[in-house]
Formats: C-alpha cells, structure tokens, sequence
C-alpha cells in the first residue's frame, strides 16, 4: 500500500532541474514505482540528455524553466554546482513552496535556501553505486523538514540503495570524502590487484574476475559478519603466510596511512568546494 511520503501516492508531479546520471537513476526508480511520466517534470537544457529520458523512460524534458515547476511537491536539484545559481535563477519564482532535495555536492543549503526561497531543503551526498541500486546517500535536513519530509526523500532514493541521515551539515563534507569519492578508491585497488596478476603472469580477464569476485565476497561477508572488520581480516592472516607477507609489505608501504590521509585530503577538497560554490 502507498502512503502519503510514497512519492506514487500523490498527484503532485515531482520536478528535476538537471537530466544527469543521478537524475535518471531517479527517474528509473519512480518510474518503476509506478510514477506515471506525466508526473514528472524535467529541465534539461542538453538536447541529447533530453532525448535520453524520453526514450529511457517516456519523460518529456524541457530545455527551459516555466511556470509549470509551482506544481511540483518537491524539486530534485541535480545540475554541476558551478551551474546551480544560472539554473536557479528561472526556477525560484515558481519553487518556493515546495521541498528541495539537492544531490549536487558542494552547495549548502544556506545557498539553496537564498536562491529559491524555500524552507524545506534536504541535501543528499549518493554515489555512482545508485545507478546499478546499490549505493548509500549521506543525508542532511534544515530543521524545516518535517517527518514527513524526510519519509519522502527517502521513499525517493529508495531505489538508488540505501541512506544514513546526519545531524550536522559539515559531516557531508566527510560523507563526500568517504562514500561519494570512495568508489574511486576501491576501483584504484582493482585496477592495482589486475596489474599484479599480470605480473604474475595472468591475463587481464583473470585478474579483472578474480578481483570483482574478491571484493564483492568480502564485502558481502562484512555486511553480514557481526565481528569487527579488524576481526574478519585476522582470521585470513596466518602468521608467516601469505596474507601476512601480504600485509606486512602493505604496512611498511604506509598504505593504511595513505589511504587516511586520502580521505581527509578529499574531505578539505569537500569544504574548498563548498566555500566556492556553496555560499
């Protein structure tokens, strides 16, 4: 049964001012929650972007903002950040009353708020996961947002994977760092475990399988394992073994501190970002 935060339970339409990657993953999830596409309003200024979501999903893009977006019970904010104040500009008029979801890293909601009058803003921090349904979006919420509120942008990025609330705005900028950026991270490590095994004398192809299925099992395994990580990595290393060798040579590498340190320099990079374009 639908209910009144299940964004196909209203007639409201629901607008999105940007037609990107993290749109479209949106899109895709109402649609397959039965959002009729009528009830979706887009504003895609790319001709091509705007073909794209009529093909993919019958959603009718529109390459300018009108007066139709003061229907809209929310309005997803998915434009590049330095584009947001030139794409806000046409819509304020008509979007004040509604809630503001915004996946665009690095805009405060301070910014959200000054340019489209609005209350109601939640920001969202997801990751190139949710475009396959499997990632994790950092949420914040102005204290404007009601339960309600919040159950609808979940009910929104439900689709996308799954969601952690924080209570302070600044802890995105280490959500950006972690998960935003993360995917990178782990792609860096794939990209290093197939260069070993060419090393050792492997293809491509082997190296490439045998990395994706290691990391997706351990992942898997620590989602389910009530023992801490730490916990789950002792019981691989035998002393004198080959994970122990492995890991030595990791450890004297200063590669857990360098990947620490990447963290936090992407975390600095977060707030720069934010002075710039946030403010």
């Amino acid at each position: 049964m639908q209910t009144a935060s299940d964004p196909a339970s209203t007639a409201s339409p629901i607008a999105f001012i940007g037609g990107g990657n993290m749109a479209s993953a949106l899109i895709g999830g109402l649609r397959k929650a039965g959002v009729a596409p009528e009830r979706i309003l887009v504003v895609e200024p790319w001709d091509e972007q705007r073909a794209r979501l009529l093909q993919a999903f019958g959603v009718v893009a529109h390459a300018h903002a009108s007066a139709a977006l003061v229907q809209a019970s929310m309005v997803v904010w998915a434009v590049k950040p330095q584009a947001f104040k030139e794409a806000a500009a046409p819509c304020a008029a008509h979007v004040g009353g509604a809630l503001q979801l915004s996946v665009m890293a690095g805009i405060r909601s301070d910014a959200i708020v000054r340019a489209t009058a609005a209350a109601r803003v939640v920001r969202a921090m997801p990751n190139t996961p949710a475009l396959i349904g499997q990632g994790i979006a950092g949420l914040y919420a102005r204290p404007a947002v009601d339960k309600a509120g919040r159950a609808a942008v979940e009910s929104l990025l439900a689709p996308t994977g799954s969601v952690l609330w924080v209570e302070r705005e600044s802890d995105l900028d280490a959500v950006t760092a972690l998960s935003g950026s993360g995917p990178a991270y782990v792609f860096l490590f794939i990209e290093a475990l197939i260069d070993a095994a060419r090393a050792m004398g492997m293809n491509e192809a082997q190296g490439r399988a045998l990395a994706l299925a290691t990391f997706a099992g351990a992942t898997a395994l620590a989602a389910q394992s009530d023992e801490p990580v730490a916990q789950l990595r002792e019981r691989v290393t035998s002393k004198g073994g080959t994970t122990h060798a492995a890991l030595e040579a990791l450890r004297k590498a200063g590669v857990r501190e360098a990947i620490v340190q990447a963290v936090l320099a992407a975390q600095r990079r977060a707030v720069e970002l934010g002075d710039e374009f946030g403010r």
